[in-house]
């Protein structure tokens, strides 16, 4: 039941994700995704780090960098230039892999040997994605096409050294996570200066969007991703991952009148049966983590080896 637990619980930071695009749509100014993403990471960074009150010590100085880098500096330009340049959902499918690359890195830097029931379960994620997402288009640009899959790869490689590396003695997932954040941000911020120049004027709906998005759906979401890749395996947080495309369609059909059809309701029941299926019967047991704090948060009965998931 713990572990039960720990698993709906990190899944509600996918299903916060799943949110993104509503609100950029309806409430945010067009057209600047590296100022929306420099909104997300940086200010929800630096509150985190006035509510957690630690800085990182020794190597965990570059560790942060690095996985401030993956995870949130070059994942969220990656992310919107994907999603700027592919059509239809084909940057949500090629996102949707991210298992896949997970299951490969967590066998290459946690020794976790990958199982037919994880590449068979995150092959029918990326397909039930593909049905709910994918519209008729054109040639698909090949920039873009680069773009999502480095993306995925950055996120992938971000979690799968997050559980590597564990957390330092006496550091707890919402340290870890401002420092990445705030890494991220700073990444971000001359990018974002250089692309697009002044931020643009907002008005009461837009600061209340970028409120919700810094907030909500990175300060929180993230801190309860963290915190579940340091309890969970890295694969089992990653098969969480397509609750965000699944529940940006529930959005789109509940909030923005769009409509779903049979072939898309489908799809759904296949990405989540795949999603249920990375966290039953797993049969990689968790690394050991760094640090006496992230030892805490390992489960005392370690599961079976076997497919875990992320986003």
């Amino acid at each position: 039941m713990k572990r039960s637990a720990t698993v709906l619980v990190t899944a509600l930071a996918p299903v916060s994700w799943g949110t993104t695009y509503a609100v950029t749509t309806q409430f945010l100014p067009a057209d600047r995704p590296l100022f929306t993403a420099l909104a997300r990471a940086l200010p929800a960074g630096l509150v985190l780090l006035a509510v957690g009150r630690v800085l990182p010590r020794g190597a965990w100085w570059w560790r942060s960098g690095v996985l401030g880098a993956l995870n949130i500096g070059a994942f969220f330009p990656l992310l919107f230039l994907s999603a700027y340049r592919l059509p239809g959902g084909m940057a949500a499918v090629v996102g949707s892999v991210g298992p896949l690359f997970v299951v490969g890195l967590s066998a290459l830097l946690l020794g976790q040997r990958p199982t037919a029931r994880a590449v068979l379960a995150g092959a029918l994620a990326a397909f039930g994605v593909s049905l709910v997402v994918l519209r008729a288009a054109g040639a698909l640009d090949p920039v873009g096409v680069l773009a999502a899959l480095a993306s995925t790869a950055s996120m992938s490689t971000g979690t799968v050294l997050t559980k590597k590396w564990g957390r330092p003695e006496g550091v707890g997932p919402l340290a870890l996570t401002g420092w990445q954040l705030t890494a991220g941000g700073l990444l971000i911020a001359p990018l974002a200066l250089l692309v697009e120049g002044a931020p643009p004027a907002l008005d009461a709906r837009a600061i209340g969007g970028y409120l919700y998005l810094a907030l909500a759906n990175t300060a929180v979401a993230y801190w309860l991703w963290f915190r579940g890749i340091g309890r969970l395996t890295a694969t089992q947080v990653t098969f969480l991952g397509p609750l965000s495309p699944l529940t940006a369609a529930i959005v789109g059909w509940a909030a923005l009148g769009q409509t779903l059809t049979p072939v898309q309701l489908t799809g759904m029941a296949l990405a989540f049966g795949a999603t249920v299926a990375g966290q039953l019967g797993t049969g990689a047991r968790p690394s050991r983590l760094a640090g006496g704090s992230a030892a805490k948060d390992a489960p005392r009965t370690a599961p079976a080896p076997a497919p875990t998931p992320t986003r």
